[in-house]
């Protein structure tokens, strides 16, 4: 069972590193593209909403 959890451990590291990135590519877009902001944050607030309403038990 040792290597599913290293695995699992390697993926949250991933996931949990990945926000910053996508954070700074999208402050850039919208430096570059104004217009953007509306598609940013409507994608933000879905994908917040639906992590909220299934709470880490989606599989």
């Amino acid at each position: 069972m040792r290597p599913i959890a290293r695995l699992e451990g390697v993926i949250v590291h991933l996931i949990t590193s990945a926000g910053p990135l996508i954070s700074l590519i999208a402050g850039i877009l919208i430096l570059l593209i104004p217009r953007l902001l509306n598609y940013i944050v409507a994608i933000y607030l879905i994908v917040i909403g639906c992590l909220g309403l299934f709470g880490g038990h989606v599989r």
